[in-house]
């Protein structure tokens, strides 16, 4: 019978993906592994296409026949759909139906180990309440943490602070210490952590219990960028049992491509080379009207070449229809800026944005898939952070890899014009920025570096797989 692992995606287009983009790393190194994917499906009342974690049934099939057929050691298999008595959000609704799916699991996990060996099961975080089915089944349990290692020893970092302290951590305002990692304040953790009385706080607390007591924890970064961090981990400082850590990255999940992109490229033709900035800010990365015009004016006084992806928050009063970008930005602002630059709706293509020679700079919210493919591709960023982890992204960028400038915020976290305008000409034309500049290029080099045959990614992903083989 043939090896195999079990990968465990959590609800979502980008989640897939990234089980997907792993897998197909171990098979390109391992061949003789086979690797089934295991995905939730929203309940029937909760799949919408507007939601964030969208990935419609026809666009999952159409995906998982694509994958299927370009890497036929890929199978996939789909948890049952249940229905749920009350809409939830997003996050609390992928707990939720990973608890309630927990029978399901245990009878895929079962058959799977009849007609093959199952060496180890993959996890993505979000679902580790499935650790409870596959301890039971004595299946080595293996987490896929698809940020990196510094927000990993923060997220691990919690079980210390809620052992040793009965405050909220939004009460604490301190310093946070933590081996190899930068000075974290309090203030830049995750808001699901913040309040001690929310349910999502326990339910990181009990992620990170859970990742400390699995059989390791592989993670999307790579030596080069945080290599005090791993240092740390290695010599045990993190906690006091750190789980093994493996990086493998980077490992870069592009969502399924569309065909159009709006003119961006071909714009980006005609533009000279490093001498534009990209503002993208992710799938959920909207903003309010006049957050949006304080951008278009910053933008403007910058005098910087620019393409700007643009994603506005639904207002009191707005129509079905979306409003034009007439009516979102300054009036004569599209007119003022046609020569040096572009703005579109809702998504172009990033990845294929960033690797084009005319662009020099990026404005992000600090997605940790944004940095990777920033890093790959050898672009200096401004850091945005909106939500979730993003605040410590923006610290590693900035303290610790020193490829970015951050964005300072207003006390009601709106960016003025004359911030981002400040912050994006320093990046493009300053001694600061070119500095910047050459620290990115050597980790653009360091990247490849990592993958290749006997890059430290690999290494570590050849020592993984011969863990799970001896189990």
């Amino acid at each position: 019978m043939k090896n195999s692992i079990v990968l465990y995606s959590a609800l979502g287009r980008g989640h897939l993906v990234s089980m997907v983009e792993l897998g197909k790393l171990i098979l390109t190194h391992h061949p003789s592994l086979s690797i089934t994917i295991l995905f939730l499906t929203p309940p029937p009342n909760q799949d919408t296409p507007t939601s964030p974690t969208a990935f419609t049934c026809d666009a999952t099939a159409k995906y998982i026949s694509a994958v299927t057929t370009a890497t036929p050691s890929i199978s996939f298999r789909r948890i049952p759909q249940i229905s749920l008595p009350t809409v939830l959000h997003p996050q609390a609704l992928n707990f939720e139906l990973c608890r309630a799916t927990s029978h399901h699991l245990r009878r895929i996990l079962t058959s799977i180990s009849q007609t093959s060996n199952l060496k180890a099961i993959v996890l993505d975080f979000m679902n580790y309440n499935a650790a409870r089915v596959t301890n039971t089944l004595d299946i080595p349990t293996y987490f896929y943490y698809t940020s990196g290692a510094s927000t990993l020893a923060v997220l691990l970092h919690q079980i210390t602070i809620h052992e040793n302290s009965t405050k909220s951590i939004k009460d604490l305002n301190m310093q946070l210490v933590i081996p190899g990692v930068p000075n974290i304040h309090t203030d830049d953790m995750p808001e699901q952590v913040q309040d001690r009385g929310n349910e999502t706080y326990q339910v990181f607390v009990d992620i990170a219990t859970c990742m400390s007591d699995s059989d390791g924890v592989i993670v999307n970064t790579f030596d080069a960028i945080e290599p005090r961090v791993l240092e740390a981990f290695s010599e045990g400082l993190i906690q006091v049992a750190p789980p093994p850590v493996y990086c493998i990255g980077p490992v870069i999940s592009s969502a399924p491509c569309r065909g159009d992109d709006d003119g961006c490229l071909s714009w980006l033709d005609s533009q000279p080379s490093h001498s534009v900035v990209l503002l993208s800010f992710g799938s959920m990365g909207r903003f309010t009207r006049s957050q949006l015009r304080e951008i278009a004016v910053g933008l403007e006084k910058s005098e910087q070449r620019f393409l700007w992806v643009v994603r506005s928050e639904f207002e009191d009063g707005d129509s079905v229809e979306p409003p034009s970008l007439h009516e979102l930005l300054p009036e004569g602002f599209l007119e003022r800026t046609k020569d040096k630059g572009m703005v579109v709706r809702e998504w172009a293509p990033q990845a294929a944005i960033l690797n084009h020679v005319s662009v020099g700079g990026f404005v992000t919210h600090c997605g940790w898939n944004s940095v990777l493919e920033s890093v790959c591709e050898g672009v200096p960023m401004v850091g945005w952070p909106l939500y979730s982890e993003q605040k410590l992204n923006n610290v590693v960028l900035v303290e610790e890899m020193k490829v970015g400038l951050a964005v300072k915020k207003n006390k009601d976290g709106s960016v003025s014009s004359s911030e981002l305008g400040d912050r994006v000409k320093e990046l493009m034309d300053s001694d600061k920025g070119k500095e910047i500049r050459r620290r990115i290029f050597q980790l653009k080099i360091s990247a490849t570096e990592a993958l290749a045959k006997d890059g430290s990614s690999i290494i570590a992903l050849n020592r993984l797989v011969e863990t799970w083989k001896q189990h």
